[in-house]
Formats: structure tokens, C-alpha cells, sequence
């Protein structure tokens, strides 16, 4: 079982993003996803250091994909998802149908969580156009993904979202603009405020949603770790993690440990406990609503 790193969701400065990939590169993951998939306001890193950070992570010995957005709403955000799809170096993970559009019968492609496949038909069907890796939609339960293993097209790759905050929507609307009273052209970078997003309580103080831009997430945070044995029997092949400000790394090798069996699930979770931004949840895996979390 393989490690991948998802993208950056957030907005984080330049500096950042470049220390953060150069700590990416030593950390035990196989796989690292790059690019800008929910706004493509944020431009602190343009395509030349996208390349440059791909290039980095890959002499350290890393599969890098390149992700497309996940909602285009101009004739520029169409022309930068076409530049990434015909870049011809790297792998590239369409996140919307116009980018599979691009890829098709052209490169291999993973497919994004983002594309809703809830059926072995749909598996199928972008086997067909050239999809290698598909990435189980975020609210599938472990019942629907076992009965999708057994009817997995010959040579399919199954990702799973195993850790982070949900992304459960996107808008046309920038809800982190809006909380400032702004619009969305004229936001003032707001996001860059929040390298974990914008948390939204309910009047009793409950921790309920975190605005994330354009994208709204869950405040608690997904955790499968106590599910890695499971998945394995299931012959899931990569488990994903959802970067965050701090202690990605701690996540990763608490993750990486678990896969090796040289640490225990319920031990990992402990050990976790305080490396989350927010409460665990694992409800969707069991079929629940998402937010609630069960015990294995």
C-alpha cells in the first residue's frame, strides 16, 4: 500500500509553499499531488514554480501528479486546466469532466475525487478514455467500496481519502470574501489568513463547517487510520492525506507506521490527537452522516 499527498487546499504564501515542499520531500510518501484546485485567484505560484517544485520532489524519488481545478468558470481557467493537461511530463488528475475531455486517449490520468464515480459502469467507462487511478468519492462508504473492488477494471488503481478535512462543495461565491464583506474579485487575499480555512461554529459553539474560499469543508477532520487494516484486506493500493499547516509530516509517518504494522491503529489515533485542527469523523466510511465518528 502506497502514501499519497493530496494538494494543497489552502492558500499559503509563496515562502511557505516552498518550505513546505522541500519538508515534502523527505517525508515517507510515494505519491505527491501538486497544483491549485480550488481558486484560481491564488496565484502566489505560477506554472514555472509548480514545474520547479515538481522537479524537486521528483529527484527525491516521488510520483508527482499535477491536479487540475475542480470548478472552471472562465475561458482563462479552461486555458490553464488545457496547459496542465497537455504539459507532458507529468501525470495529471482531472478533478472536472472538461479536463477528462482533454486527456482523453492521450496520456493516462488519475481521476479526482471530485468526479463522482459511484458505479463500476462509470469505472468503466473512463477506463476506456485512458483513466489508470481512480480516487474513491469522499462520501462512499466501505460497503459500496468493497462491492466497486470486485468489479474493478483489470489493472485499476483504487485511492482512498484517508485524512483531512472533507472538501464537501464548491461555489461560484467566496464565502471567506463574503465573511469580510467583500467581493469576490476585489477579496483582498483573505484566504491567506487562514492556512486552515475559515471555521464556522453553530450559535451553541459547536464546530460545524470551515469556509475554505470558493470551497466548503468539514470542520471535523476524516481519519481512516484505524481503518488501514481494513482497506488492506480490501487491496486498496493508496491511501491519501490531506496537507495541513502543521504536523503533515506527523501524519505521515504515523500513517506510514500503521501500513508497516510497527504501530497500532487505536495507538495512531492517539498519537494523532493532538495533530488535528479539529475533532476526528469517519461517518461516511460507515454509511453514517459524516460528521460522526465510530470506533473500530
Amino acid at each position: 500500500m502506497k502514501l499519497a499527498l493530496g494538494p494543497v487546499q489552502y492558500y499559503w504564501p509563496k515562502d511557505t509553499m516552498a518550505a513546505f515542499y522541500r519538508e515534502v520531500a523527505a517525508m515517507p510518501v510515494d505519491i505527491v499531488y501538486l497544483g491549485e484546485t480550488v481558486c484560481a485567484r491564488r496565484d502566489e505560484l505560477r506554472e514555472d514554480d509548480w514545474l520547479a517544485i515538481a522537479e524537486g520532489l521528483e529527484q527525491a524519488g516521488k510520483e508527482v501528479v499535477w491536479s487540475t481545478q475542480v470548478l472552471l468558470e472562465s475561458g482563462a481557467h479552461m486555458q490553464a486546466m488545457q496547459r496542465i493537461a497537455g504539459n507532458g511530463r507529468y501525470m495529471v488528475e482531472a478533478n472536472d469532466m472538461g479536463a477528462v475531455g482533454n486527456l482523453e486517449n492521450r496520456q493516462p490520468f488519475v481521476a479526482g475525487p471530485h468526479l463522482n464515480l459511484y458505479n463500476p459502469a462509470a469505472l468503466d467507462m473512463l477506463a476506456k478514455l485512458g483513466m489508470f487511478r481512480w480516487v474513491m468519492p469522499l462520501e462512499m462508504s466501505r460497503g459500496n467500496l468493497a462491492a466497486m473492488q470486485r468489479a474493478m477494471p483489470e489493472g485499476m488503481q483504487t485511492e482512498v481519502f484517508a485524512y483531512g478535512r472533507i472538501p464537501l462543495a464548491f461555489s461560484a461565491r467566496c464565502f471567506t470574501a463574503r465573511y469580510h464583506n467583500l467581493q469576490k474579485d476585489a477579496c483582498g487575499f483573505k484566504c491567506l489568513s487562514y492556512p486552515d480555512g475559515l471555521e464556522v461554529r453553530t450559535r451553541e459553539g459547536q464546530a460545524f463547517l470551515v469556509f475554505n474560499g470558493i470551497q466548503t469543508q468539514s470542520a471535523n477532520v476524516y481519519n481512516l487510520v484505524t481503518e488501514v487494516p481494513q482497506m488492506q484486506a480490501m487491496d486498496v493500493d493508496i491511501l491519501r492525506i490531506a496537507p495541513q499547516s502543521s504536523h503533515t509530516g506527523g501524519i505521515v509517518r504515523i500513517f506510514r507506521q500503521v501500513i508497516e504494522q510497527t504501530l497500532s491503529p487505536a495507538d495512531a489515533l492517539e498519537q494523532m490527537r493532538n495533530m488535528m485542527p479539529g475533532a476526528p469523523c469517519n461517518g461516511y466510511w460507515h454509511g453514517d452522516s459524516g460528521m460522526t465518528w465510530h470506533k473500530s
